[in-house]
């Protein structure tokens, strides 16, 4: 599960929903045919407009209502009802804002940018990758099946691989560092940012081209949208997302943008510096056979890599070209980094098989995080004789919350003591050791490791069995059965089920939890389903306790759609299917923390929400944390060199995996020499080193940092 640092919304605007089979039909000649796009602009903005009234006029009826209810309302319904308004409220100035700035998609001219705009240029960063890089060589890689399609976006485009060819090549226009996050320049040269914070303004570097040699414009930002909102796609969740997350996007001449939010948000030009471009005379053909015509067709990239087409070879491997002269080659953060000729992604559908060609050689790195595979398969004569150097590299990147959702509409797990029972009941620390040798870490709280928007303070509860039986008998469960089951005197068992997906090591696992859960009264009964059934069941909200994770995206966590009543229940009252909020939690106070969070425009708002949000996970005991892992250890054959200069070392820290920021580089001639020695024998010194440069280090909590009290808890 790989992903860059803040890539989620780029990978959200082209995504679409896969209701339709991509086929590989002949494609149909056409006498002509032209983009569309001019006629699609006035056309689309009326209906935004039309949109946006009804919206509008449904939360003034909203308002109303919610006003009235208010009049007859008890304590516990007004603390409720008086959150509802105040959402409502910003929702309503959120209408006329939209309203006010007019057409969605805007052709405007430059005397109408303000002229008090500060230009913020990003360039006082320190380098990414190690100037030592060579550029040239091919490197090697395996994927576990190929891909359904290699367009950005429609059907199926959505898939393992699109990281690869898109997520992680295409430049945006402002994206973060990967160790400072902090703002730097992509596309753009430079950028501003309004003074109500919504919209920002962007200045395409004149010298950004498509991979083609095309020049990036400002117009081909309102053609990418007009192509993934269009009818020509079924994309119901494109046109959701730019209608409800977008407000405007306008050009003034070839070479300046701007992106409106409805709300003004942190990192605002990084959001907004997302949308990519697309270049309006490859998308010549575009239709309604768009999902068939271009299929295969790799489209120009701003980015460091393209896919020729010679170089698909369906079924069994895509090969990734560097563009020849590359616009952004000589710019700093790019300029060490992207540095192989070619990237050759084959297809090896068994993991066991892909090691064996790690190990031959025909794979250049491969993943050893895995304890199996660190002190066992890895235990080879290529490694002792210096051919594969072993790396065990600590990142930054925030903890992923792995472990159980308690889904609080069901009972017993609504009483907060049994959630309590429950947490002392689970004995993480046994899985790490058996399971993971020591090496993995217990996880202590849901959105772990965001440095500052995390409190540190929080633990998670350990296991024990008095702990979990006392929290057990305080809600009624005192009697002890013949099978050490606790029930209650009406014969009720202390019995949940667990739902996962059915795998070896999640089964071994939870073998090992159930085993543990009833030495503390507690039955635990595993309810291991098919990947896809377990999730389908989650997002039902059938389930009781949920294992499972989330990758949530640095620099700021996420509360609102794991938390969020909106997320918990429908407006009949039952849990609502189809959102993340697997806890079915709803408190007025929550809601309020999480659009605090969601909508701050500073690092203090935000940090004071957040970490309140974290106590009332914790303390509410619906949160039940696993393990984790703060390091990658990584394989590669000796020709495979990483960064190791006063900017990088191995590689930027805020990565999930080093991979993705491209700071690696092949040395051809080490291949030849290692290879050489692989023939006649001759070994190099082994090479296992641990790169701790980056690693976080837990301090003592500082007296002024602590949060301020959220408010007393309630039940949900």
């Amino acid at each position: 599960m790989i992903r860059s640092f803040f890539k989620v919304l780029a990978m959200l605007l082209p995504c679409a929903l896969a209701l339709t089979g991509a086929g590989c039909r002949r494609e149909t000649v056409e006498s002509s045919r032209a983009l569309g796009f001019d006629s699609f602009v006035p056309a689309y903005n009326r209906h935004i407009a039309e949109w946006l009234k009804t919206q509008q006029e449904a939360t003034r009826k909203e308002v109303a209502r919610v006003e009235a209810d208010l009049a007859n309302a008890d304590d516990t319904a007004r603390a409720t009802l008086l959150n509802r308004l105040k959402t409502l409220r910003q929702d309503q100035e959120k209408w006329k804002f939209r309203l006010v700035i007019g057409d969605f998609l805007k052709l405007g001219n430059p005397s109408e940018i303000p002229a008090e705009l500060v230009w913020e240029t990003g360039m006082d960063q320190p380098e990414i990758g190690d100037p030592a890089a060579k550029k040239g060589g091919v490197f090697r890689k395996y994927i576990p099946s190929f891909p359904p399609t290699i367009r950005p976006f429609g059907d199926n485009s959505n898939n393992f691989f699109r990281g690869d060819l898109y997520d992680y090549i295409d430049l945006p226009l402002v994206t973060l560092h990967p160790e400072t996050m902090e703002m730097i320049p992509g596309l753009a040269k430079e950028w501003a940012v309004s003074e109500d914070g919504r919209t920002i303004y962007f200045k395409i570097d004149s010298e950004a081209r498509y991979s083609d040699g095309k020049p990036v414009r400002a117009r081909d930002f309102l053609v990418g949208v007009y192509l993934r909102v269009s009818d020509h796609i079924v994309n119901p969740y494109a046109k959701q997302f730019y209608r409800e997350n977008i407000a405007q996007i306008a050009m003034y001449d070839e070479l300046t943008v701007s992106v409106s939010l409805p709300e003004a948000k942190i990192h605002g030009p990084v959001i907004a510096g997302q949308i990519q471009p697309s270049p309006p005379h490859f998308y010549a053909e575009y239709g309604s056979d768009y999902t068939e015509r271009y299929q295969w067709r790799f489209p120009p990239t701003t980015g460091a890599y393209e896919v020729l087409q010679k170089d698909i070879i369906k079924g069994a491997s895509i090969t990734q070209t560097r563009v020849r002269d590359w616009w952004a080659k000589d710019r700093k953060y790019y300029r060490h980094r992207f540095n192989p000729d070619k990237i050759v992604s084959t297809v090896v559908r068994d993991e066991s098989k892909a090691f064996e060609l790690f190990r031959a050689g025909e794979l250049d790195t491969f993943f050893l995080t895995r304890p199996e595979r660190w002190y066992e398969k890895s235990e080879i004569e290529p490694v002792y004789k210096g051919y594969i150097e072993r790396v065990t590299f600590y990142n930054r990147y925030p903890k992923v919350p792995l472990g159980l959702y308690l889904n609080v509409s069901k009972p017993p797990l609504n009483e907060r003591a049994i959630r309590v029972g429950i947490h002392h009941a689970m004995n993480w620390q046994k899985v790490i050791d058996v399971m993971y040798r020591g090496d993995y870490q217990r996880l202590n709280a849901f959105n772990e490791g965001y440095t500052t928007f995390s409190d540190p303070s929080i633990k998670a509860r350990p296991y024990s069995i008095d702990l979990a039986r006392e929290s057990f008998r305080s809600a009624g469960f005192t009697t002890e059965g013949r099978d050490g089951i606790l029930t209650k005197p009406d014969g009720t068992r202390l019995s949940i089920s667990v739902t996962y997906p059915s795998m070896p090591i999640y089964d071994r696992i939870f073998a090992i939890l159930r085993e543990e859960a009833k030495r503390c009264g507690f039955e635990l009964r595993l309810d291991g389903l098919e990947a896809t059934v377990s999730y389908k069941k989650e997002m039902q909200k059938q389930h009781e306790m949920g294992f499972g994770s989330w990758l949530i995206q640095p620099p700021v966590p996420d509360f609102h759609q794991f938390l969020h009543s909106t997320n918990a229940y429908d407006e009949k009252g039952s849990p609502k299917p189809q959102t993340n909020n697997t806890f079915v939690w709803s408190r007025p106070d929550t809601d309020a923390l999480c659009d605090q969070v969601r909508t701050g425009r500073t690092s203090e708002e935000i940090k004071d929400a957040a970490w309140k949000l974290q106590h009332i996970i914790h303390d509410e005991a619906i949160f039940v944390p696993g393990f984790s892992v703060d390091f990658v250890r990584i394989g590669s054959w000796r020709w495979v060199r990483w960064p190791d200069c006063d900017t990088t070392r191995f590689s930027p820290p805020v990565v999930y995996d080093p991979h993705e920021v491209f700071v690696f580089w092949v040395d051809e001639e080490m291949r030849e020499e290692t290879q050489s020695a692989r023939r006649s024998g001759r070994a190099f010194p082994e090479s296992t080193k641990t790169v701790d440069a980056y690693r976080m280090v837990a301090e003592p909590m500082p007296a002024n940092e602590s949060p301020a009290p959220a408010d007393d808890p309630e039940s949900p």
